[in-house]
């Protein structure tokens, strides 16, 4: 379905599109809110260098640098293959896909901003006992506490993003969480290098505690923050909401949004049950992208080169510096490809950026385990590495990271957050967050063994996955840009595969999704 033609259409009635200006209020209260995905970033990039120091792995997983050290010249493809170290990573995962559940609830009754805050304080919490640990379970107790913390923040925040932004710049507003993740990426990769430097050996313990900065960020920030109308309207404060309204939009003519927003409301308080509400047949399209796109977000295999980007390099011959100077360099590559998405995602549409980045992802995999493999072969013993062919894996795997970051990266949690209606979008939403923890809890707790066992047909598992998701992609999932949040039914309904679901009887009054199907929001 072609998304340029149909911006502020409302359905049948030819309702004109929402009145309303990017004003400086809105781009800075959405910049503050966007910064919750730096906690989730920092996270990511520290972990993965924090397990090649050596003083770390010396204090809590002795094994594993014996391991290595032992294994310098042999299988270097399982020199890392430790189920603990694993379970180090990939434990604020379980713990982010635990209180993503309970945050459904928070973001629901308490507000969004509410849940931003508590992500934020249980964030600072794990940042500050893995700072000081003594022992390994310090280090897993803090890596729960931060889960939690990213569970509650990515729960709330992309949700925040989509409903403040006015509908022409959701794009580009709600990529600003991506944009952040990246940041909070590199900002903990250039850490790493230089922590890994410090005399003495305790370079990692600034690392990990480090992580309470961005915490700080998102704790305040959620104190200033305003709620947003969506929010506000749902748990009864309507005259505000219209207040705020206005505000968020620079101009006085928001009554069409506002009786939408309303009537969102209305539909979904009549739900009081929004778990068992998304098993409704008319929501089928819904559940099935809030489950299917965090699944294949987390099987493009970019966690995999992310949080063991340091890992991987070393693997391939670098050296321990050069490692993390290499995953410096994809952070870079990562947050330049992010800033094109932001560009390009209300210019050129979702699916374009989703489809040319599964092809240059494709591509890239492809070329990344022919070099693996040639020089690697299935002994994992590649002798010496001519520089030529270090550059050349870099640079693919710096491509590869490009087409994720304007692609599946942010679209991965934009798509969703914008796609729900009201009354399910929590509970919707807490299923994505779900599922993006679940395969990457999975991906991070298995990849060691995979490397050891697949090699370099690692690569060729997760391209196979890239083939799949791009043909999903093409058929499966509708054009949204440039369609007002609480108008979003009218995809499903022109569909050729998913307006058989979304019947016209449910939705008597064009756009608006009511449930139900007897209490339409009124003619406006």
């Amino acid at each position: 379905m072609a998304g340029g033609g149909v911006i502020g259409v409302g359905g049948g009635d030819g309702r004109k599109p929402y009145p309303g200006n990017l004003t400086p209020y809105v781009t800075i209260t959405c910049i503050v809110a966007a910064m919750g995905g730096l906690i989730f970033g920092y996270d990511i990039g520290i972990s993965g260098g924090v397990t090649t120091m050596t003083p770390f792995l010396q204090k809590f997983f002795r094994k594993v640098w014996e391991k290595k050290e032992a294994d310098k010249s042999t299988n270097q493809y399982c020199q890392y293959d430790s189920q603990t170290l694993t379970m180090f990573t990939s434990s604020l995962y379980l713990a982010a896909l635990l209180s993503s559940l309970v945050a459904s609830t928070v973001t629901r009754r308490l507000g969004r901003k509410l849940s931003m805050l508590f992500g934020g304080l249980l964030f600072f919490a794990g940042a500050l006992i893995n700072g000081f640990a003594k022992a390994v379970w310090m280090l897993i107790v803090g890596r729960m506490l931060l889960g939690f913390g990213v569970g509650f923040a990515n729960q709330s925040v992309p949700l925040y993003l989509s409903e403040m932004a006015p509908y022409k710049y959701r794009g580009a507003l709600n990529i600003g969480f991506q944009l952040s993740i990246t940041v909070g990426i590199l900002i903990a990769n250039v850490l790493n290098y230089f922590f890994a430097k410090i005399k003495g050996g305790w370079g990692w313990r600034l690392s990990l505690g480090g992580a309470m900065v961005p915490a700080l960020i998102i704790t305040v920030g959620s104190l200033v923050l305003p709620d947003t109308p969506n929010s506000m309207i749902e748990r009864g404060q309507t005259e505000e909401a219209r207040a705020k309204l206005k505000k968020i939009r620079g101009v006085d003519d928001v009554d069409e949004e506002f009786k939408d927003l309303v009537a969102a409301s209305d539909a979904s308080k009549l739900v009081h049950h929004p778990w068992t509400n998304l098993l409704q047949r008319k929501y089928r399209p819904h559940l099935t992208m809030a489950i299917l796109i965090p699944f294949f977000q987390q099987l493009t295999g970019i966690n995999v080169i992310m949080f063991y980007a340091p890992v991987l390099f070393n693997t391939i011959g670098f050296g321990d510096d050069a490692s993390l100077m290499s995953a410096v360099i994809t952070g870079i590559v990562n947050v330049g490809a992010t800033l094109v998405s932001i560009y390009g995602v209300d210019k050129w549409g979702r699916r374009f950026l989703f489809l040319e980045g599964g092809v240059q992802m494709l591509i890239c995999q492809a070329v990344v385990a022919a070099c693996i493999g040639a020089k690697f072969g299935v002994s994992g013993n590649p002798g010496d590495l001519p520089k030529w062919y270090a550059i050349t894996v870099v640079l693919f795997i710096c491509i590869y990271v490009a087409g994720f970051a304007w692609s599946w990266g942010p679209l991965g949690w934009l798509v969703p957050s914008e796609i729900f209606p009201l009354e399910i979008r929590s509970a919707a939403q807490s299923v994505n967050v779900s599922v993006n923890m679940i395969f990457t809890f999975a991906v991070a707790q298995v990849f060691l063994s995979m490397l050891c066992h697949l090699k370099f047909g690692l690569f060729l598992f997760f391209a196979f996955f890239v083939v799949v998701m791009s043909i999903f992609v093409y058929y499966f999932l509708p054009e949204t840009k440039g369609i007002p949040i609480e108008e979003m039914n009218q995809v499903w309904r022109s569909h050729w595969y998913w307006s058989r679901f979304v019947e016209e009887a449910d939705y008597p009054n064009g756009g608006m999704e009511m449930s139900k199907g007897n209490h339409g929001p009124k003619n406006v």
